[in-house]
């Protein structure tokens, strides 16, 4: 989103035939590999059976450092009616490698499991769509990335008093199955909770007080439906995103921590500025355009400082092709750079198209549609001035 207008996701996907998916049998892989960790804690690859990791004895804040820059596997699990019904291809192992071969350190992973899930009262996840979720998690742990995962789209999310109850009960049924499938894993899996949910007024300025207030709720009962299945989901990273996931002083402000858990960390959305994001600001790079960068991340820096871990992910910001190809790597450079120096990893939103898509996942080989702005994300997030509370410091 950008203001308060949502921004298009679906842009460049027309709506296709379900072409197919590939199904594995998730817990019963031959083999996966999760990330291990140095003294210094730097990822390095580990086979192991079953997706069984370790937590590392860090902090929230730290491992945020660690996520440096990332890229969303946009307009994909999210889809209707399945993976490649927007118009993506199904996802591949070449594709993560392409990433992980760039530079890139996180991949957040957008699903959608309402047209995956029986009848209430016990919402029973689609076992074959459950296995595809874990298979490309598996995907990104075999590559020493962070992966995050969420629930994007759904529609229990009702942000009224009058929906809270069954919104909440039907969130917390889901929830509890997607981490039980997952306990085991490291920490380099890292569970969203929701994307954007929203209420029906000033939907992208901070909602209401009454939406923030029930949005708490649907935080507070899928962060406790995780913790509650016990394993590495007693000390795994959540991300909690305010009222649609704007960084508007009152949505972070109004925004509960469950149990004033420190291992729970704030999402936010930015597409800053908007300009770039929408198509009708072409340049971008004068000192002016950096300070103003520089003031509005001061601010939601700020913001999340005592919320929880005390630090944020931005889970979605990019700009789009519309914008001057030198505007659009100035700005991705430098956003990615202060974003981390401010403790913030940020996240590229990529749809798979010629918007917002830097990724070509349908050429053989895998490619890069706009590779002059993948390295500079991967630049900026490797010259940030990181804080003392990087686990190399």
């Amino acid at each position: 989103m950008i203001g308060n207008t949502p921004l298009g996701r679906r842009t460049t996907c027309s709506a296709l035939v379900l072409l197919g998916m590939v199904l594995f049998a998730g817990s019963n892989f031959a083999q996966t590999t999760r990330p291990t960790t140095n003294p210094q804690g730097s990822a390095q690859a580990a086979t192991t059976q079953g997706g069984i990791g370790v937590m590392r004895d860090i902090t929230a804040k730290q491992l945020v450092l660690d996520m440096k820059i990332g890229w969303n596997l946009g307009n994909t699990m999210e889809a209707s009616p399945g993976e490649t019904g927007w118009g993506n291809p199904v996802t591949t192992q070449a594709m993560i490698d392409a990433l992980k071969a760039k530079g890139f350190k996180t991949v957040r992973i957008p699903i959608t499991w309402s047209g995956h899930l029986g009848p209430a009262p016990d919402y029973t996840i689609n076992k074959q769509w459950l296995d595809r979720v874990e298979t490309i998690v598996n995907y990104v742990l075999k590559d020493g990335m962070y992966a995050i995962i969420n629930t994007h789209h759904d529609g229990w999310i009702r942000l009224t008093p009058a929906g809270q109850e069954a919104g909440t009960a039907e969130a917390a049924k889901v929830w509890g199955q997607i981490a039980a499938r997952f306990k085991d894993y490291s920490d380099y899996l890292i569970f969203e909770t929701f994307n954007e949910p929203k209420g029906a007024q000033n939907q992208y300025s901070g909602g209401t007080p009454e939406s923030r207030t029930v949005l708490n709720a649907y935080h507070l009962a899928a962060v406790n439906a995780i913790r509650a299945t016990g394993g590495n989901n007693a000390r795994r990273i959540i991300m909690c995103c305010t009222h649609a996931a704007t960084p508007s002083d009152a949505a972070i402000q109004d925004l509960v921590i469950p149990n004033n858990d420190p291992r729970i960390i704030v999402s936010i959305h930015t597409y800053y500025p908007g300009g770039l994001s929408f198509g009708n600001q072409n340049s971008w790079g004068t000192d002016a355009d950096k300070a103003a960068m520089r003031k509005e991340l001061d601010r939601e820096a700020r913001d999340v400082s005592s919320k929880g871990g005390g630090t944020a992910v931005i889970g979605e910001w990019g700009s789009v092709s519309r914008v001057d190809l030198a505007s659009r790597v100035a700005h991705a450079e430098y956003y990615a750079q202060q974003a981390l120096s401010r403790g913030m990893a940020s996240v590229w939103w990529d749809n798979g198209g010629g918007d917002f898509g830097i990724l070509n996942r349908k050429s053989d080989p895998i490619s890069w549609r706009w590779p002059t702005i993948a390295d500079a994300l991967v630049r900026g997030a490797s010259s940030a001035d990181l804080p003392a509370t990087h686990p190399s410091k």
